[in-house]
């Protein structure tokens, strides 16, 4: 388990001050003008050398995302885009960051800025984070006006801009290439890569999009250094992560601790247990809504990072663990996912527009039991049609939710049909 000292994200509950004041206190905003005299090529490397991973879902080497930014100017300016958008359903670690400890994610957005050659940042931040975003512009301000940020950042010679964007509330946004169509006061819909942002991402420019947390985590380890930070977790999962815990436990929780911690230790030293104790585990969703669910009994002794989850058939994604009991009704919970992405879905690309549609509406007949058994592989069917087969990942998000349920719970979803089938023949002959 992680120690105390070891967590980068000393306020997550909002126990000590938030301000300038209180975030200095605890280390942040500490030699940041000598981490940035050191040279972006330098921060790049220690950056590959921690071994960090995106948090925001995908899980793709930060430090390499870094350098495919161009080493040289052509003239055109480049910017970080830091995704704040967190719109995954069970997804809720990025805000506690924004709310309670908003100067490690302003001071990660100098130096991974800095790192990349840009003179300015945007944050775009979720249309219905209202308070957080409150939190956050407060904390800009006060860093512009000890001049940590600005003209001169840190009395660095690096001038550099921070702005903080307020989304609409559409969960594709939160896609990199679709951010940066809002962001430019365009439709959120996903672009076609290539160009990928490195080549031509914001108004045309060089951009990287990074997510929250793999932002704020950089000047620690850059402090601490990169073996401090790959000594948690295992090789090629390495660090600390923010988990967030929802569902049947006895505590729901968020909370920081080492990659590779597993799922059992976690559930139990964190959040008092399952609710009505192991044995009630039914389910587990261990990266937010879009990756597949898993059986708990496979679940119990996962390990709770990127590779040992896709052995598992899942994926940590964005480490949102949604925990289901034995009384959950898993076929109507994977159909209210269903319904969130056909909802949320821009329409641009045919498989997806029309796919979420008719995955949601068949889900909607299997959790009545209204259906054929047949239905169950022409459903999973349908889900192979519309994944990888789109612009970007939410049809891939659609269909797995669905994949996970009829490879886990197909039993469950024939039983409601025979028994719907059995219940109306009785009907019909009691007439």
């Amino acid at each position: 388990m992680l120690k105390d000292q070891d967590r980068i994200f000393t306020n997550l509950y909002g126990m000590h001050d938030r301000t300038l004041k209180g975030a200095k206190a605890r280390g942040h905003w500490d030699g940041t003008a000598k981490i940035l005299q050191n040279g972006r090529d330098w921060i790049i490397e220690q950056m590959k050398a921690s071994g960090l991973r995106g948090r925001g879902g995908a899980g793709f080497p930060t430090g390499l995302k870094w350098s495919f930014m161009p080493k040289e100017s052509d003239g055109r300016p480049a910017y970080l885009v830091v995704n704040a958008d967190e719109s995954e359903p069970g997804t809720c670690k990025d805000r506690e960051i924004m709310r309670h400890d908003p100067h490690t994610l302003i001071e990660g957005c100098l130096i991974a800025s800095f790192a990349m050659n840009a003179h300015a940042c945007y944050i775009y931040i979720r249309g219905e984070y209202i308070r957080e975003r409150e939190a956050l512009q407060a904390a800009i301000d006060e860093a512009y006006e000890a001049g940590l940020i600005g003209k001169n950042a840190c009395k660095s010679g690096w001038d550099f801009d921070l702005y903080l964007h307020h989304g609409a509330g559409a969960y594709i946004c939160g896609e990199e290439t679709a951010l940066l169509e809002s962001l430019e006061g365009k439709k959120g819909m996903p672009r076609m890569k290539p160009p990928f942002p490195a080549m031509a991402g914001l108004y045309g420019c060089p951009s990287t999009v990074n997510n929250v947390e793999s932002i704020a985590v950089v000047p620690t380890i850059l402090r601490r250094g990169p073996e401090w930070f790959a000594g948690f977790g295992r090789p090629n999962n390495t660090g600390t992560k923010i988990f967030a815990i929802s569902g049947h436990v006895n505590n729901p929780c968020v909370v920081e601790d080492s990659m590779s911690i597993s799922f059992e230790e976690l559930i139990d030293k964190h959040c008092g247990g399952i609710r009505g104790g192991w044995d009630n585990l039914k389910a587990v969703i261990p990266g937010g809504s879009s990756v597949p669910c898993v059986r708990g009994e496979k679940m119990k002794d996962a390990v709770m990072d990127f590779d040992a989850l896709r052995e598992v058939g899942s994926s940590l994604g964005t480490a949102a663990v949604i925990v289901m009991d034995k009384d959950t009704d898993i076929i109507k919970a994977i159909w209210r996912l269903s319904k969130f992405y056909k909802h949320e879905s821009c329409g641009q690309c045919t498989p997806c527009r029309e796919g979420t549609g008719w995955m949601m509406r068949v889900m909607d007949r299997l959790v009545r039991g209204e259906a054929d058994v047949e239905e169950i592989d022409m459903l999973f069917d349908v889900t192979k049609q519309v994944e990888g087969h789109t612009i970007c990942a939410l049809g891939d998000a659609a269909a797995w939710p669905i994949q996970g349920l009829i490879r886990n719970f197909r039993d469950e979803i024939e039983d409601r049909i025979k028994a719907q089938k059995t219940g109306r023949v009785s009907a019909v002959a009691a007439e």
